[in-house]
């Protein structure tokens, strides 16, 4: 159970100016000091506890009970869905997958067999490690069909930004569901269709109607000249392009890895849905079901599968201890991130300054979730990173959710309208937009032409989604 909140030292008014402040002042940091945003989330962390007068003695406790929170429910499933994006990364699962979908789907729907490959592929792997194990894919399809590599590459690296923003495992949506109280299997279930129905809309439309007539030379010199003993480029151990060349999976055995875990999340809530409606009764069984339908444990039961099915192929399990050792190390920097963004929504709720929010913004008269947009899309703009701006939109909104007689649904409409404000708008103080601008020779103009607009259209997709179920629930 959560530390009581304090009784608050001051008005709404001067407990808001100092959680505005705090912002400022974070968002100061980050972009013109150039702290490391981990640093900063703690620095302002501690700077709101004091101001807000929680007791000098109980800052370091209340700080570091909210970091070690959101730990313990991010860190796990992140660390678990990035050993299995590994796995499938130099198994050359990947590549299986794309070549598979686009023999299935024909050179004219190439475009839309790379965008429903990255989505697969997506569910388990971050935005940026998807998209430099996706370019020699993305590359290699360009080059056989011709024309603009953005008709190929945008509808892939628009899949990576849509799972990366919605779909749990990713920290961002797993740790909003979180502070929110939301249930991250319902956050799953419902995330993925709107993921998929709005990457078609505002990624492979876009791209087709707009982004991919803006001719682009294909420039593949990020991938020239690279260390062959870099990751997914090729030589060394256990990179994908040794691996293609030995045995690569099926397409059927590295679809089953993907879906296993939705499915067994999927059984998890339509039982636990059913037990708690009275329609059916608790067993041995129905226990089972529910038990290895849990989240953490759904993936753990999808990581052994994929490392007795996978990584042992043409390999030792000593090489596939390595392999799981190097997925843990690019993460370790996210997960730190997303606990102090946690820390910091914990002492604005801790402190007061959420049930202020909360009496302001119903003050306001604006929906809930369009507050959650709105503040979710200033952060994005202002700061860049859309995982600060969902931890702490999350974190804000936390008390006016609790409050607010929410039901499972809804919460996850929370967390998507929230994940969508943090999605448009990318431009050059996020670091995924020079990813993008830099893989695929593009200026900073046109990339704002494209992959920002494209963002943007992505993020307003989702948030027609959320705010359609929102209203559609009873």
């Amino acid at each position: 159970m959560d530390p009581a909140p304090i009784e608050p030292a001051y008005s709404a008014g001067i407990l808001l100016a100092i959680a505005g402040v705090a912002v400022l002042l974070l968002l100061f940091l980050i972009i013109r000091l150039k702290m490391h945003a981990f640093v900063a989330l703690i620095l302002v962390s501690v700077l709101t506890a004091i101001a807000t007068q929680i007791p000098l003695t109980d800052v370091a406790f209340v700080t570091t009970y909210f970091f070690g929170k959101t730990l313990g429910t991010v860190a796990l499933l992140v660390g678990l869905g990035a050993m299995i994006g590994r796995l499938l990364e130099v198994t050359g699962g990947a590549q299986v997958l794309a070549d598979t979908l686009i023999n299935k789907f024909g050179e004219k729907r190439a475009p839309l067999a790379l965008g429903i490959a990255a989505l697969l592929f997506g569910f388990p792997i971050f935005f940026d490690a998807g998209l430099v194990v996706f370019l020699p894919i993305i590359f290699s399809v360009a080059k056989r069909f011709g024309g603009s590599v953005l008709i190929y590459a945008l509808p892939a690296a628009g899949a990576f930004a849509a799972m990366h923003a919605i779909v749990p495992p990713h920290p961002g949506p797993v740790t909003a569901a979180d502070l929110l109280g939301a249930s991250i299997g319902l956050t799953l279930l419902i995330g993925t269709p709107v993921a998929v129905l709005a990457w078609y809309v505002g990624s492979y439309l876009f791209t087709r109607y707009y982004g991919g007539k803006i001719y682009v030379p294909i420039d593949d010199s990020m991938l020239t000249g690279r260390k062959a003993d870099e990751p997914g480029v090729g030589g060394g151990t256990g990179t994908a392009t040794e691996t293609r060349t030995e045995a690569p999976p099926t397409f059927g055995l590295v679809l089953t890895i993907l879906l296993l875990p939705l499915v067994l999340i999927g059984i998890n809530t339509i039982l636990t849905t059913l037990v708690l409606a009275g329609t059916i009764g608790e067993s041995a069984v129905v226990d089972a079901l529910v038990f290895i339908g849990q989240t953490p444990i759904a993936l753990l039961i999808t990581l052994l599968v994929a490392t007795y099915t996978l990584g042992t192929r043409g390999r030792s399990l000593a090489d596939t201890e390595v392999i799981l050792n190097d997925a843990l190390a690019p993460i370790c920097a996210i997960i730190l991130i997303t606990g102090a963004g946690g820390m910091f929504g914990g002492v604005l709720r801790h402190s007061g300054i959420g049930t202020a929010l909360s009496d302001s913004l119903a003050d306001l008269g604006l929906p809930l979730i369009v507050s959650a947009f709105v503040i979710a899309t200033i952060l994005r703009v202002a700061q860049g990173s859309a995982t600060v701006a969902l931890t702490t939109t999350a974190g804000l909104l936390s008390t006016a959710a609790a409050g607010a007689d929410l039901s499972s649904v809804d919460l996850v409409c929370l967390v998507l309208a929230i994940a969508a404000g943090a999605t448009v708008l990318s431009h050059v103080n996020d670091s995924g937009f020079w990813l993008v601008s830099r893989f695929f020779g593009m200026d900073v103009k046109t990339t704002l032409r494209t992959w920002t607009v494209m963002e943007t259209t992505l993020g307003l997709s989702i948030f027609v989604l959320a705010l359609a179920l929102w209203y559609a629930t009873p």
